[in-house]
């Protein structure tokens, strides 16, 4: 049987994709398409693999289809049968090899789920397959090859769009000269090449090194609406060994479906930003450098084809398979009727013809062009007749500039017969933004058609939530000053939006790559575990070390010590929450203090942090009962978290310069957010970099946040006092916020005194600041949900968002750009309830309250104790806090219990754990157990979950609204959380009297910390910025200044079109 496979595809868990790229919609557009077989993408993701593995059902051998109900109800009137998948996806490997940083990708085939969690619990020893569907590994190729031959032997490997420049087996900027060089010995198993966007068959002819190899053609489609662009013909049993033989053995492979090359945004070479396109021959006159600047320019497919090829252009193969340069149904109607392809009209029209003519595979290839006219006109019916005969006009892509395809010259739009009478309202002239010409060409007048994916990636593809990088890869000056510097103590002052993180791993890189330091003396501590993991894989993205990287160590100061006693041979077992709360009950009794576990609790760990000394808290909490609590730890031999950091210390201050073994890994050592230590942290700091080379910290002191948790502000003054010799390095270019945002939260920050602040803002003005008044609480939270959905393209609802002060154009927002901050974690929940009822995906970033409930303490605790069995202390706390306290029942429950869970929990995802578990209890419907549920999604292991509530920091827990994840959602965190990342729009929610500054009867208010924390929230926005409160403004608000604000009031009561009242009610 003939099919058509378009095998590599990315799902919405990749980066830049669609939020559609789930089954039901790959489905549907592949019964759109006629494509029979197409890839999942992504399988490395593990929400994926489990969304694969809830709405995909088993079809032939090794194959899948989408389960009967999911499929979409606009699939009813297409004449097709379903379509099949196969398991599929792409994994980036980047790593140094001959003396070259390599960067390939390549595309794995399965032939089954079951094989993809095997193939993904290995890989995912070596590196992160979580934050992306296409993870980014150090992984040589060779040994990628060998580890799916070992779990998988039935698997196909297919090195990926071979020749694009930059991520490719064949690129100019980072691949190979010959396929040996990269898969050495395992050469003879791969049997098949994907040739990518930018070459088709002809073009690989020319190198006879390729005669070997199945060439194959896939779409790498990043949304369901570009799948088939290329495609694969097949004429095989509809089977997954079908497919295997067609690939690694041509039996069966008929074909390729094509773009045409010329199309693709690395056909030719260039240099974008001078808007130049050259061909090979033009490039070479000018020895591959930009006539314009002088730059490097980017060598494009052809020329990189014309290097390595060894036959002349136009060679036709021996045997060669047939090809057909085809481009997509809906640019074909637009490029014949002079409208864009994406507009709402050709749009209609596309689904019409495909209702009424066949697949759009079909329309392109087979129908009749007389059928086509009858129904729908002489231009469409032309401009299908050109594009089979290859009359087309080619403009080449260039330095990641698509290409352009021209089907007809501006004056046969008016004579071509047959007009349709469908567009006859419509100027057969496109406007000029359609009619653009592509940059270093000759202007077009004509209509042409354009390749959308383009657009898609500038929407979806900015990476939100990281800290701001300049535009440029080189530092700026004062980077490259803190960068290069050889001084023995270096302190950067560095300000929201000036590049930090950036800078911190780029000097790193400059020690690794030009100083050549060993990876095994550098130390990077980060404030959070997820800024360790962040950190890591941008150095294994860029170092040319990246077979050492193992050696470099990256983690937060508990992370750290705890890892350095386990090395010193010390058993660490951390204290149960339940033995610290007993012990300090008792220990209020015995000293007659009135207050909760939890307020002791904290005050001895701030009596730790600073180093014995608890201003202000002295009466409350006397020192003999703070000790008397360490000599309980130390009694049943257990550590807090603390601790870890106090037991480190000691051992460093007692060592002599003559025991400088353990010194070495702290050679260099780096620490991040150094504003925010506490002073026993600082003490830790200087032990262990006693013996060090160099001693690198960066920060802010307008962003020292944690002083309730005992951190320090006046560090960077520390540091100051006890090195004089350190060089001081102040960061004052900001590249992620506009003017008028950066204007006002310098306004505000500058009321806590000190020296003027120097921020300037590398973007222009931007627009005001938006300060909105609502009438109460309820009035606050739905205008945040209702902001939000007109924000991403929904229809106002409330007076104050009907127009858009300074504004000329909406953007095109998706909910991941935007972020709601707030004060308090208890602010979120009507919050979530009012996105909830607007179907608004989010996730809630932080430590919640409900994990220190009961039930979901008990459920820690069970399974904890299945995991680490050797501690009692977990099978007591779940006994008790589960079953109540008496002696006999609560131990049958356990045991029962334990007996079910003991071995399902090393093959079971936790989320599914914990979905059975919930069910057992009786307890599907308790709202905190589903709130630890919506944080298990995003662990697809029980050990690492549990390891991420006992270790994470406010910013490392997450929790879905959903039983799946997304990652197209709006974030929710607390300004304390929200430090170090970044969003194009930022709510800050709850900027009203009393809960910014936070008031409260028992705590005084540090107007000056909670003035940093507004700052901080503010500088979290890049392009948009809405502070809202209900009632009365916070005192803050008037800080900011009157030239850089809008004001808006959205009034007491607001009423939907039909004049219904707005009620809580309808959002409970």
């Amino acid at each position: 049987m003939n099919y058509i496979a378009d095998l590599h595809i990315h799902s919405r868990y990749s980066r830049a994709t669609s939020k559609e790229g789930t089954p039901e919609h790959l489905d549907l557009w592949a019964r759109k398409k006629g494509i029979s077989i197409v890839g999942t993408g992504d399988f490395t993701h593990p929400a994926w693999r489990e969304e694969m593995e809830e709405k995909l059902t088993p079809a032939e051998d090794g194959l899948y289809k989408l389960k009967e109900e999911y499929i979409l109800k606009e699939t009813g009137h297409l004449d097709m049968e379903a379509p099949r998948f196969v398991i599929s996806g792409e994994i980036s490997s980047i790593y140094k090899k001959n003396g070259k940083t390599r960067k390939v990708h390549n595309v794995i085939l399965l032939p089954s789920l079951e094989d993809a969690e095997r193939l993904s619990k290995k890989l995912e020893t070596i590196g992160n397959i979580h934050s992306d569907g296409r993870p980014i590994l150090g992984l040589d190729c060779r040994e990628l090859l060998e580890i799916m031959l070992d779990i998988c032997p039935e698997g196909i490997f297919i090195p990926a769009h071979i020749w694009t420049p930059h991520f490719s087996l064949f690129g100019a900027f980072s691949g190979f000269d010959t396929i040996e060089e990269c898969f050495e010995d395992l050469t003879p198993q791969i049997r098949a090449l994907e040739t990518g966007l930018s070459s088709d068959p002809p073009m690989n002819w020319r190198w006879s090194a390729l005669d070997r190899f199945n060439l194959v053609s896939n779409s790498d489609a990043h949304s369901p609406g570009k799948l088939g662009r290329e495609a694969n013909l097949l004429d095989i049993e509809m089977s997954y060994q079908g497919l295997y033989r067609a690939i690694q053995e041509g039996k069966g492979l008929s074909g390729t479906i094509e773009f045409f090359p010329e199309e693709g945004k690395y056909h030719f070479d260039g240099h974008r930003k001078c808007h130049l396109c050259l061909s090979p021959k033009e490039a070479e006159k000018y020895e591959g450098k930009c006539p314009v600047c002088g730059k490097k320019l980017t060598i494009g497919v052809d020329h990189r084809i014309v290097q390595l090829s060894d036959r002349e252009d136009g060679f036709v193969k021996e045997n060669g398979r047939p090809f057909e340069s085809l481009v997509p149904l809906p640019e074909v109607i637009g490029a014949s009727t002079g409208r864009s392809a994406s507009s709402k009209k050709v749009m209609e029209q596309y689904e019409n013809m495909i209702a009424n003519l066949g697949t759009e595979f079909s329309i392109l290839r087979e129908v009749p062009t007389e059928d086509i006219q009858a129904l729908w006109g002489g231009h469409i019916a032309e401009g299908i007749k050109r594009l089979r005969a290859g009359q087309v006009k080619r403009n080449p892509g260039f330095d990641g500039e698509y290409g352009t395809i021209q089907l007809f010259d501006p004056d046969e739009i008016q004579n071509l017969e047959g007009q349709m009478s469908f567009f006859a309202e419509f100027p057969m002239q496109t406007s000029s933004q359609e009619d653009a010409p592509v940059p270093g060409r000759e202007k077009e007048d004509a209509p042409v058609w354009k390749n959308e994916e383009q657009t898609q990636e500038k929407e979806t593809g900015e990476r939100t939530g990281t800290e701001a990088l300049a535009p440029a890869e080189e530092p700026n000056s004062r980077q490259k000053e803190a960068v290069e510097s050889f001084g023995r103590t270096v302190a950067v002052i560095a300000g929201p939006g000036t590049g930090k993180t950036k800078t911190l791993v780029a000097k790193i890189l400059y020690l690794l790559e030009n100083r050549r330091v060993m990876p095994s003396e550098i130390t990077a501590v980060t404030f959070t575990n997820q800024a360790a993991r962040e950190m890591k894989e941008r150095i294994l993205k860029k170092t040319d070390a990246g077979r050492n990287f193992s050696r470099l160590t990256i983690g937060t100061f508990h992370s750290i010590c705890l890892d350095f006693l386990k090395k010193q041979g010390k058993e660490v077992i951390l204290a149960q929450e339940s033995d610290k709360e007993e012990w300090a009950d008792t220990i209020c009794r015995e000293y007659g203090l009135d207050i909760s576990a939890g307020k002791f609790l904290s005050a001895v760990s701030v009596w730790k942090t600073k180093d014995g000394e608890v201003p202000g808290r002295e009466e409350t909490v006397p020192e003999a009962a703070m000790e008397a609590y360490q000599k309980r730890l130390k009694e049943n031999a257990r550590y807090d978290f603390d601790d870890l950091l106090l037991e480190t210390l000691c051992i460093f201050e007692e060592k002599k310069k003559e025991e400088q073994e353990i010194f070495k890994e702290f050679s260099y050592l780096l620490v991040d957010e150094f504003q925010d230590i506490s002073p026993l942290q600082y003490r830790l700091v200087k032990a262990w970099n006693r013996y060090g080379r160099e001693l690198f910290v960066i920060g802010d002191p307008d962003q020292s946040i944690y002083g309730f948790r005992g951190s320090d502000g006046a560090c960077f003054e520390h540091i100051k006092e006890d090195f004089p010799e350190a060089q001081v390095v102040a960061l004052t270019e900001n590249y992620r916020s506009t003017g008028n945002i950066l204007k006002g939260a310098v306004n505000a920050v500058s009321f806590n005194g000190g020296e003027e602040r120097y921020l300037h803002p590398v973007k222009e003005e931007g627009l005001p600041i938006r300060v909105v008044e609502t009438g109460s609480k309820m009035a606050e939270a739905i205008f945040a949900a209702k902001e939000i959905t007109r924000i991403i393209g929904g229809i106002d609802m409330l007076d104050a968002q009907q127009q858009r002060a300074g504004q000329k154009e909406e953007k095109n927002r998706t909910f991941r750009d935007i972020a709601i901050l707030y004060r308090t974690h208890h602010q979120a929940r009507l919050l979530e309830k009012t996105l909830s009822q607007e179907g608004i995906p989010y996730v809630v970033n932080g430590r919640e309250d409900f994990l220190g409930k009961p039930l979901v303490r008990g459920t820690i605790q069970f399974f904890s104790s299945l995991i680490h069995p050797e501690d009692g202390g977990y099978q007591k706390d779940a006994q008790r806090l589960l079953w109540g306290t008496e002696e006999t029942f609560p131990s049958i429950a356990y045991g029962q219990m334990a007996e079910k869970y003991r071995e399902k929990w090393k093959k079971t995802s936790s989320k599914k754990l914990l979905a059975q578990w919930m069910e057992d209890l009786g307890r599907q419907e308790d709202k905190d157990l589903q709130k630890l549920l919506g944080i298990s999604v995003l662990y697809p292991k029980m050990p690492e979950f549990l390891e991420a509530l006992v270790l994470g920091e406010e910013g490392d827990l997450k929790r879905c609204s959903g039983k799946s994840y997304t990652p197209d959602a709006v974030q929710l965190m607390t300004l304390h959380g929200s430090k170090g990342l970044e969003f194009p729009v930022v709510i800050l929610y709850g900027a009203g009297k009393g809960e910014l500054p936070l008031e409260s009867e028992k705590h005084p208010v540090d107007i000056q910390e909670e003035r940093r924390l507004f700052y901080v929230g503010m500088t979290r926005a890049k392009e948009e910025l809405i502070l809202t409160y209900a009632k009365e403004p916070s005192e803050f608000l008037g800080e900011i200044g009157e030239d850089c604000v809008k004001k808006e009031h959205t009034g007491k009561a607001r009423t939907l079109e039909s004049g219904v009242q707005m009620s809580l009610f309808d959002f409970m």
